[in-house]
């Protein structure tokens, strides 16, 4: 409908205004400031220059006609007496309601559109009003650079987000987050004159129903590649801030884990069976054949889920997560418990040989809790320490050791701070101060930290490795062997004794790891062990004592022929997977190839099978699949943080549905923005990581909780003082959740 102005228009004060209401001719234009024009003919338009911008009217519902501005139209048909003006009798009472309703409506429109502000500086404020016309007056009409760039309004604009961020308590960071800049960048090179942004519910219903439907079209090509790299399904528990049981579940593919849903499991029993109900119904959802294997905790009711699945499908294993194993282990060697009356002849002897380890870890934590709760104790602390003493939750991953290490980072500055005079003079806590002066300048605790740390940093850098998305299964039985070996030789090494000697401390620790490998391995490690072309090779042989390759290890070889018979159910199949795996382990026939041999070690495994499997293609696609797997379900453990981060204790009121969605809509478009160049590099670098830290990245930062999801290189130079590493690296290091992964 084309609208059309009349030379003079009806404002409050009666002229029809340039968007007016009224007829004028054949065109109809609505103005919310005069909605009445619509009820009435205009006959004649105002005379320009002509007083009180009367117009010629005549009333749509009876015959009552005159010249008036609109404030007697209004008396007319609202029927307000003493206007002057004759009021209308064929109006009647649903009709006077509806003008009404209409005209009230029309008023709070523009009250809505009026713009309100406070007006914000653009520059630094001038002392006084005498001190402002000067620096005006000085500094004279704006220059053309200026006008051409419009800076005045570029810097108001400025000031208006920093209002909005400040108001708003919104992180710094969020600064750098793209679709942030993108809606800015899209705002300011297009015109939208008059444009208001979407009110309340609109965010929170159908744009975001929308935004959910536009990011399951986008994972669309990540979910392309699922039936030749295969698909992990990751899931683990929760409970949100309304106590409300969560259970989440992740696809994990090459590197990129990928959020499919939530479920409120309020009211439900969390048995074995439902959580295998639940695990079928996303295998559904994925693809059967896509799937290779179910990672969840070591809870007795997970692993009963995953056994019952695993007997259901013939083609998908339950694993359980070896960043859990790792942990476990960990506590059992460097918080074992106490033992009690009745405890067993072997119990009493592991805690003799262990007891040390619990002590350290005591002590250290009685000190770090004396100098971060006292505030004169921190004050010392922080004038000799850029570091922060780590307070690190309980359920973190090897958490004793973060904090073991910390110490040592701070060791010089914490025996600086007890030999100082404020130490000492300080007297409302000289007991404990007394205490915790002597552990500090005790060479013999220091030694013992360092043995600990000695100890453990073979298992803790294990649990680096494994505890991201990197895809590790096929060097998990391998690396559980070089683990146990490192840590046999710092024990050794640190007691001077031969490795053909007996040490009782190593024994014990031994059988802790052991114990755990037990409980933890499966047929898919050896599987996915015997698949990675470089063990074959004789510079891998070489490079440690006792090692044979996988066709010629007997627990491998036992477990790779319970995998092949789950994988490939038809006589014929087996029998052909077999003859190819034969073929490829010993080198004969096309892989008797100098290329081949020499790429075995060379390259990494995906390398080598893309290039040189075409030959024996059951078994590659086997192998493509497993070497394309992760080990643990550490994606989940992160997934809770970005839940705890949505759903918030002030915004607990989220309905489990929406909140669903925001965290759907929230992991996946960081899973969709990590595969960019723009993550990598500029302005929007890593923009999901570290929040307002990022500032400290390029040094040492002064954190002092390692609440980080810490598959990001960077926070591991900062929060352990280790190298930054690029991005993707394998060895890349994360203290993440633990959740409810206890044991059974």
């Amino acid at each position: 409908m084309a609208t059309s102005t009349p030379s003079s228009n009806a404002s409050a004060s009666g002229s029809v205004r340039a968007s007016g209401s009224g007829s004028v001719g054949s065109v109809t234009v609505t103005d919310p400031r005069a909605p009445l024009w619509d009820h009435v003919n205009i006959l004649e338009k105002a005379k320009p220059g002509a007083a009180g911008g009367k117009v010629h009217w005549k009333c749509k519902y009876c015959p009552f006609s005159t010249a008036t501005s609109y404030t007697r139209v209004e008396a007319h048909l609202l029927q307000i007496k003493n206007k002057g003006v004759a009021l209308c009798p064929n109006v009647s009472y649903e009709m006077l309601c509806d003008m009404r309703k209409e005209v009230q409506r029309c008023k709070e429109i523009v009250e809505r559109e009026r713009t309100r502000y406070v007006p914000l500086p653009t520059g630094s404020a001038p002392s006084n009003e005498t001190t402002a016309m000067k620096m005006k007056k000085k500094r004279g009409p704006a220059s053309a650079l200026e006008k051409a760039w419009d800076l005045d309004n570029r810097r108001h604009l400025d000031a208006l987000l920093a209002r909005a961020f400040y108001s708003g308590g919104i992180s710094f960071n969020f600064a750098r987050n793209p679709y942030f800049r993108e809606a800015i960048s899209f705002a300011c090179s297009h015109d939208l004159n008059g444009y208001v942004g979407p009110g309340y519910n609109k965010y929170r219903e159908s744009l975001l129903v929308q935004e959910r439907r536009h990011i399951e079209r986008l994972l669309e090509s990540s979910k392309s590649v699922w039936p030749e790299k295969g698909v992990t399904i990751c899931s683990d528990g929760w409970s949100d801030p309304q106590r409300r049981p969560i259970i989440n579940f992740l696809a994990v593919c090459d590197k990129s884990p990928m959020f499919l849903r939530a479920d409120n499991c309020q009211g439900e029993i969390k048995t074995k069976e439902y959580i295998a109900d639940k695990l079928r119904g996303i295998i559904e959802d994925v693809g059967r054949h896509n799937v290779v294997q179910i990672i969840t905790d070591n809870a007795a009711n997970c692993k009963g889920a995953g056994l019952i699945l695993e007997a259901e499908f013939d083609n998908i294993f339950w694993t359980p997560c070896v960043v859990h194993t790792l942990n476990l282990a960990m506590k059992s060697i460097c918080e074992p418990k106490p033992p009690k009356s009745n405890s067993s002849d072997d119990e009493l002897f592991i805690w003799s040989q262990l007891e040390f380890m619990y002590n350290v870890k005591n002590e250290a934590q009685m000190i770090k809790n004396f100098i971060m709760n006292h505030g004169m104790r921190l004050s010392m602390f922080n004038e000799f320490s850029d570091l922060k003493l780590l307070s690190i939750a309980e359920t973190r991953f090897a958490s004793v050791v973060c904090m073991l290490k910390r110490f040592v980072e701070v060791k010089t500055a914490l025996q600086h701070m007890v030999i100082s005079d404020k130490w000492s003079i300080y007297k409302d806590d000289a007991p404990t101060a007394l205490v915790v002066k002597e552990k500090i300048l005790s060479d013999v605790w220091w030694g013992n930290v360092d043995f600990i740390l000695r100890i453990t940093t073979p298992i803790y850098e294990m649990i680096r490795i494994a505890d991201t998305d990197t895809p590790c299964l096929h060097l998990i039985y391998e690396m559980w062997d070089s683990m146990i070996e490192k840590v046999k030789k710092e024990i050794y090494l640190w007691e001077g004794k031969e490795l053909n000697e007996d040490c009782t401390l190593y024994s014990v620790i031994y059988d802790i790891l052991i114990a755990r490998w037990t409980k933890g391995n499966n047929p898919l490690h050896c599987m996915a062990h015997s698949l990675n072309p470089r063990y074959y090779t004789k510079k891998w042989l070489e490079e440690g004592v006792g090692r044979v390759p996988p066709h010629k290890d007997r627990e491998v070889s036992q477990m790779r022929m319970q995998c092949f018979k789950k994988f490939f159910r038809s006589p014929e199949e087996l029998a052909q997977v077999k003859e190819e795996y034969s073929r490829f382990s010993s080198c004969s026939e096309e892989f008797n190839d100098p290329d081949s041999i020499h790429d075995r070690f060379a390259v990494s495994p995906m390398t080598w099978w893309t290039n040189h499997g075409q030959s024996i293609p059951l078994l590659m696609t086997l192998a493509i699949k497993l070497i394309s797997q992760p080990a643990s379900s550490s994606c989940c453990e992160r997934n809770w943080s970005t839940y705890s981060f949505i759903h918030s204790v002030k915004r607990n009121a989220l309905t489990a549905k929406r909140a669903e969605d925001l965290v759907f809509v929230h992991s996946n478009l960081r899973h969709l923005s990590r595969k960019t160049d723009a993550y990598k590099k500029g302005e929007t670098r890593l923009w999901d990581v570290s929040g307002d830290s990022w500032d400290s990245m390029g040094g040492v930062g002064l954190l002092e909780v390692a609440d980080l999801s810490l598959d990001e290189p960077e926070l591991q130079g900062v929060s352990f003082g280790v190298g930054a590493l690029s991005i993707g690296e394998t060895a890349s290091t994360t203290v993440t959740n633990e959740g409810d992964g206890n044991e059974a």
